[in-house]
């Protein structure tokens, strides 16, 4: 029987409590077995010039996660062309991994514009997902459709841009972050 991933995609910039949150939650509370956190170089509808390195927010993912087997971390959209879609690499995973069954966890939020990416009915055709509700997000044209499930998850109104801005001003943002990422963040002097 294959096992089921959910691939928590993001740019993580930084990973903080509201994303370990969302993790914990979908591996405890549903049947996914493992979460696996997909950094992303690019978001096709983002700019890129607030983004740090690739290899640092990878590295900040790794040692958030590091002493918790029930997450991973991969680096796979770092490899392909960019800017990258979520259907190729699901396409790529699939092929590289099928012994796993590969579910999208995202939230409330990316539904109004889910018809944009790239082969969204492919998506839904192929795989499941599993979207945890954002405030002011409905499910719009997606609410019925039998490939999404909607999910009560605990919110959180703490963003990577509110952090990132935040410690550019000197605010200390320790608490809104996993320890060590807090730690690696401040030696390394990212975002001041």
């Amino acid at each position: 029987m294959q096992s089921k991933i959910g691939l928590f995609f993001g740019s993580f910039n930084p990973i903080h409590i509201g994303h370990m949150v969302i993790a914990n939650w979908f591996v405890e509370y549903t049947d996914l077995e493992k979460i696996w956190f997909v950094v992303s170089p690019q978001n096709p509808f983002k700019e890129k010039k607030n983004l740090l390195a690739d290899h640092h927010r990878l590295a900040l993912v790794r040692v958030a996660i590091e002493d918790d087997p029930r997450f991973w971390v991969t680096d796979i959209e770092f490899k392909m062309p960019q800017p990258s879609y979520t259907i190729d690499t699901l396409t790529y995973l699939e092929e590289k991994y099928p012994d796993k069954k590969f579910v999208l966890i995202a939230g409330s939020d990316q539904l109004p514009t889910f018809n944009k990416w790239k082969n969204p009915d492919r998506i839904l055709e192929l795989y499941h997902l599993y979207i945890y509700s954002r405030p002011g997000y409905q499910g719009g044209e997606y609410e019925d459709h039998p490939a999404v499930r909607f999910f009560d998850v605990p919110q959180m109104e703490i963003s990577s841009t509110f952090i990132r801005k935040s410690i550019k001003a000197g605010k200390d943002m320790r608490y809104m972050l996993p320890e060590k990422v807090w730690k690696y963040m401040r030696e390394m002097h990212f975002y001041e």
